[in-house]
């Protein structure tokens, strides 16, 4: 055997040798060298994490140099047994020499993890599937395929768990079923409004001697902002030799309105892909202004949007995050820039026009939810009752008996909101095209006659009568092959 203190004067610079028993009862693999007739033999091996494989020499070693002892240790037991150990995962290289100074072996060796445990727990969690581990130095790679999103999920989980961090995990698993969402959305909406108003406008000039009094009462509503109509009655109009004229008016006014919006935007996307879609307009916002008075516009959207992202899980399972809205443009809550007055380049004075920024009313939800393949659950839904109501008049004299219903207004105001928004998804796939209908089936242009002796926008056919089948003749713009 070595000594211990021959080898540290030949490997200085690799200190990396020391003298310890294995484990009883356990037994490393053997790599068994047989010599050449020519060269020096040399061999590659992977060596596992943790783990020790035992060199049988040909010869009796007196040198032995390792070129990363922190990846690969080496314990020499006899001149021609060597046990080497993975430290950590890497490459390395050893050499052995003879007395003379020859060399007997080259090593080349990668330390890698062993992956039989991992491959044992992929085939007990996820039974019946293709997956293949491999190592790339300290990562994992996984190849093969299965049947869903949820299994390639599984196997990623537990080859992190593995290695010890998610960042080491390379997914190259194909999925099998590469199945296609098509989502429905349902968006109902019912809007009762009811306003009135109530008031006395009062005007009147009374002459009292040298002294004339003018009281007036023409109190706003202040809920709705403007009266509902213009219009109104006045009740008495009295002229008299002493120069009083007083006169009212009477304005009373009721709106009751109903809206009804309904909406069913409809998108289809594949497992783990977004989708998004948006059927509307867009309408500029001003954001800045330069020195010569030119406006930079912003486009906002409103309209109907819908985006989703589905992943399709075990069994017709799947999971949706959802994110839908509908909106649309309105003068309740517009915004109006006031005329400004700038300078141009030269120092002149420019007049920029007013501008109006309408505003928005929205309906929004945004939410993840997992269903069955055609089951239907209501991701939102809204009942909303507000009512308003003010007064407004003159104090002291409003409260008075008779005469304060000359000097107050009433204005009301109730809004009654009930919204429902309802998310069905199905697993769709390709089908043949005549099986497929567009809103166009069944329409047929009228004929001059049609329309000018009978006021008719399409053409009319009955039971009996096939619709004819219209088709483009000639090359379309495109190329079949």
């Amino acid at each position: 055997m070595f000594s211990r203190k021959t080898l540290s004067v030949l490997i200085l610079p690799l200190v990396w040798i020391g003298l310890t028993a294995g484990a009883p009862g356990t037994s490393a693999p053997k790599l068994e060298v047989k010599p050449t007739e020519s060269g020096v033999p040399s061999r590659a091996i992977v060596l596992p994490l943790n783990k020790a494989v035992i060199i049988d020499l040909p010869a009796d070693a007196k040198d032995v140099l390792v070129s990363e002892p922190d990846i690969v240790d080496a314990v020499i037991r006899t001149p021609r047994r060597t046990y080497l150990m993975g430290n950590q995962v890497g490459q390395a290289n050893a050499f052995f020499f003879d007395a003379a100074g020859n060399q007997i072996l080259n090593l080349e060796i990668r330390v890698e993890r062993d992956l039989a445990a991992l491959e044992g727990m992929i085939d007990k969690f996820i039974p019946d599937s293709r997956i293949g581990v491999e190592a790339i130095n300290d990562n994992i790679v996984l190849t093969g395929s299965v049947r869903n999103a949820m299994l390639a999920d599984r196997a990623r989980e537990l080859a992190a768990r593995f290695v010890g961090s998610p960042d080491q995990v390379l997914t190259m698993l194909a999925i099998e079923s590469g199945e296609q969402v098509l989502l429905k959305v349902r968006i109902v909406e019912m809007q009762r409004q009811v306003a009135k108003q109530i008031g006395v406008d009062f005007d009147a000039v009374i002459e009292a001697g040298e002294f004339v009094f003018n009281p007036q009462s023409r109190n706003p509503f202040s809920i709705e902002g403007n009266p509902l109509s213009p219009n109104q009655i006045g009740f008495f109009d009295l002229n008299s030799n002493e120069g009083n004229d007083p006169d009212a008016a009477v304005r009373a006014f009721e709106r009751a309105g109903i809206i009804r919006t309904l909406a069913e935007p409809n998108l289809t996307a594949i497992s783990g892909e977004s989708a998004n879609f948006l059927a509307g307009g867009e309408f500029p916002v001003p954001v800045s202004r330069d020195r010569d008075g030119n406006i930079t516009l912003e486009f906002k959207p409103f309209g109907v949007g819908l985006g989703f992202t589905p992943v399709v899980l075990d069994e017709g399972r799947i999971s949706l995050r959802i994110s839908t809205e509908v909106s649309e443009l309105s003068s309740e809550d517009q915004f109006v820039f006031n005329q400004g007055v700038t300078t141009d380049g030269d120092g002149n004075v420019v007049v920029v026009p007013g501008t109006t920024i309408p505003g928005l009313t929205v309906r929004r939800a945004e939410s993840t939810v997992e269903l069955p393949s055609g089951g239907s659950i209501v991701m939102a839904g809204l009942l909303s009752d507000s009512t308003k109501q003010n007064i407004d008049g003159i104090p002291g004299v409003k409260d008075m008996p008779v005469i304060g219903a000359l000097a107050k207004s009433r204005d009301f105001a109730t809004n009654q909101t009930e919204l429902v928004i309802i998310v069905t998804p199905y697993l769709a796939g390709p089908v043949n095209e005549k099986q497929l209908a567009t809103p166009l089936d069944g329409h047929l242009p009228p004929s001059d006659a049609d329309t000018i002796l009978f006021g008719r926008l399409n053409s009319v056919y009955g039971k009996g009568r096939e619709l004819p089948n219209r088709k483009l003749r000639g090359p379309h713009g495109y190329i079949v092959q």
